[in-house]
């Protein structure tokens, strides 16, 4: 069996898959209400909890699926990017395991597994382009196969997650932000603030949204206590989605490429998805979405893509290390002149 762990941020999740590719079991321990009070995660908090549950979690996942650790052949876990102490404790732990039961070790990236998560329950054609929009990093790439994968662009600043859980924080609302803005957005009206925008206009394939949430700040103080917070959610969850969208259907009309996937947590919300469907239809596209549960931080989507690996026998060294920033280069002809 493989054995995949994934602890690049807040979540600590496990998942068995067999020899064949099929999953087996899957857990995730979730630190939600840990980090809720501060709004957002606590770093060193969200590494010390995983420290204490990760093996529990594993003896878990192993009685549940009736195996042992004499069961395991390959284990694998995230590399990067993400929180570096987090990282650490389930690369540590992996490759522990690894020297122990004398089993290979399979680094696999965290942006990567994303992209890939939708083949858990569709095959997708190669070529595509994979929207990335998550609470940490906000990409769009253009995927050859499992192993190829060529940056567009990305996020100057805030990811679009980053910025829904910023925003309610300014909003007083609770953590994690998308859900609760998405929620009171659809009670609002989105025309009645007039947002911006950022680089919607722009010649590349980056991304900007640290100036629409500085914009919300504004709005916020000047507005005091007449703030319509419905209008503003509405307002602020249609930019963000246009935005993603717009850029993207450009990446499509001057590649050619009619095949769209959009994973990451971003991707489970209602308004990015009827936005993308619309376009979609419009422009003669398709566009591809995980459910909802794919669409968060898993082990699940870890171990699909370190199957692949093993498949194609590319096995980690113990020597590599844990990295917090993404490694893709970005594609040179697709910047601004």
């Amino acid at each position: 069996m493989l054995l995949a762990i994934e602890t690049s941020c807040d979540e600590t999740g496990v998942a068995l898959f067999n020899l064949e590719g099929r999953l087996v079991h899957s857990l995730l321990y979730s630190q939600v209400a840990l980090h809720s009070p501060f709004g957002g995660i606590v770093p060193e908090l969200a590494s010390r909890k995983q420290l204490e549950v990760l093996h529990p979690l594993v003896k878990k996942l192993l009685a549940e699926a009736e195996a042992t650790p004499k069961d395991l052949k390959v284990i694998s876990a995230t590399l990067g990017p993400g929180l570096i102490g987090s990282l650490l404790v389930g690369v540590t732990y992996a490759k522990t395991l690894s020297l122990t039961l004398g089993i290979p070790f399979i680094g696999v990236d965290h942006l990567s597994a994303h992209v890939f998560s939708i083949f858990l329950e569709k095959k997708v054609k190669f070529p595509f382009l994979g929207l990335l929009v998550s609470g940490g990093h906000t990409a769009l790439f253009l995927v050859y196969d499992f192993d190829r994968l060529e940056l567009l662009g990305h996020t100057r600043d805030d990811a679009a997650g980053e910025a829904f859980d910023k925003v309610a924080k300014l909003l007083g609302l609770p953590y994690p932000g998308g859900p609760a803005i998405s929620k009171l957005a659809e009670k609002g009206d989105p025309d009645y603030y007039e947002l911006p925008r950022p680089l919607l206009t722009s010649q590349d394939f980056d991304f900007s949204f640290s100036g629409l949430k500085t914009f919300v700040l504004h709005l916020v103080k000047r507005e005091g206590g007449g703030l319509k917070v419905e209008d503003l959610c509405a307002g602020f969850e249609r930019a963000v989605c246009e935005v993603l969208v717009e850029k993207t259907v450009k990446a499509v009309k001057k590649l050619g490429i009619p095949r769209v996937v959009v994973a990451g947590g971003v991707a489970a919300n209602k308004r990015l998805r009827e936005l993308f469907q619309k376009r979609a239809a419009e422009e003669g596209f398709t566009v591809y979405f995980p459910s909802p549960e794919l669409c968060t931080d898993n082990a699940v989507m870890v171990g699909f893509l370190a199957f692949k690996k093993w498949e194609r026998k590319e096995f980690t060294p113990l020597s590599a290390e844990c990295y917090a920033r993404a490694k893709y280069r970005l594609r040179a002809s697709n910047r601004a002149p």
